[in-house]
This record gives C-alpha cells, structure tokens and sequence, in this order.
C-alpha cells in the first residue's frame, strides 16, 4: 500500500505542475498535452507514452485499494468487537482515510469521463484540454465536485505521507518531526495547487 502510494504521489505532483499551465494560456496548456503524446518518439510511436502512464497508474490504484481492503478486513478480524472507550487522539485525516479513498475513487471515474473521455463536458473539444478546463468548471457542479475532492486528496496525502514513512521504515524519533512538517507542506501544496485552476476559472482569470 505504501509503494503504490507513493506511486500515486508522485504522479500528482508532476500532473498538477502541468495542470498550473493552464495560467500560461490555452498555448501552453494544449501545447504542454500534444508533447506528452510524443514523448518517446521515435522509439515509442505516437501517444504509447501516456497509455503506458495510465497503465501503471491504474495497476496502482488498484493495489493501493486492494491492499487498503485487505488491510480493513484484517483489522476487524483482529478486533471484531469495538472498543467501549474511543480514543479521540486520532486526527480528522486518520478518522476519514477509508471515506476519504471511497472519495477519490469515484472522483477519478467523474475526471475521467470529464476530462479524457470527455463524456459529461458540456462543451468538449477533443485535442483542447484549455477549453474542456474552462467548460467543466464554469459548472456549479464540474467546479464542485473538482474542490471537494481535491480537499479530500489533501488529507488523504496528509495521513499517507506519514504512513507510508512508517510503513517503509524511514521514520525514527530524530526525523519524525521533519517527516510530520513535510507531510503537512506536501498536502498543502497539492491542495492549493490543484484548487487554484477550478477557482481560476470561476474567479474570471482563467477564461
């Protein structure tokens, strides 16, 4: 759970510094999507490179939920009756992680059909992701769902930086305190980030 995690987080960085184009103009942003369709060339042919990416980030999506189910029927196992005292010592992000990743999961499906299939964009322009951008969030509903995800993601990588340190064993008393400032700096990082494009677009500066 943790690699695939990691995976994942690495991933959303590079995507939301593609995504911050979209500040650039459409030229940047629809220039920045047809390169990506040519990285590799000639050794790849045309648009492999993405569907090589979208393979292996699907494979660890669906590890991480794999493991993540695995992982829950092992707890109830290991404790089948719930405690008569909770604990209130857990975070907010820790109490909703499973939510959390229910969240996510179903915020992808909606991405995807609104972005790449372009399916349920209301005005969709294949080859113009600048154009799908602004379409999908000059919606209630397209902007919407993109900030409530989006606040989901921050504390789910909140939570998941700081597991997956534990997990992988690069925790220790002198470093946890770093490792606790970096999880923090990271979700607010890619929260912002990403809540930046769909509020551009619906304060007026991305149009």
């Amino acid at each position: 759970m943790a690699v695939s995690g990691v995976v994942m987080l690495l991933y959303l960085v590079f995507h939301m510094l593609g995504n911050l184009k979209v500040f650039f103009g459409p030229g940047d942003l629809n220039g920045y999507a047809a390169w990506l369709r040519t990285v590799g060339e000639p050794f790849l042919r045309y648009g492999w490179f993405l569907w090589i990416a979208r393979c292996a980030l699907t494979a660890a999506v669906v590890v991480h939920g794999v493991a993540a189910y695995q992982l829950s029927r092992r707890d109830l196992r290991a404790r089948p009756q719930k405690y008569a005292h909770q604990r209130q010592r857990a975070t907010y992000a820790t109490r909703t992680m499973r939510w959390g990743g229910v969240i996510l999961a179903l915020f992808i499906v909606w991405h995807i059909l609104d972005l790449t299939t372009l399916t349920v964009n209301p005005h969709a322009e294949p080859g113009h992701p600048y154009q799908n951008i602004v379409a999908s969030f000059s919606t209630w509903y397209g902007g919407g769902i993109y900030c409530v995800a989006m606040l989901a993601l921050g504390l789910h990588v909140r939570h998941g930086f700081w597991s997956a340190a534990q997990t992988l064993g690069a925790n220790n008393p002198r470093r946890d305190r770093t490792l606790k400032v970096c999880a923090n700096a990271l979700a607010l990082v890619l929260t912002v980030g990403f809540l930046s494009v769909p509020v551009g677009v619906m304060i007026g500066v991305v149009r």
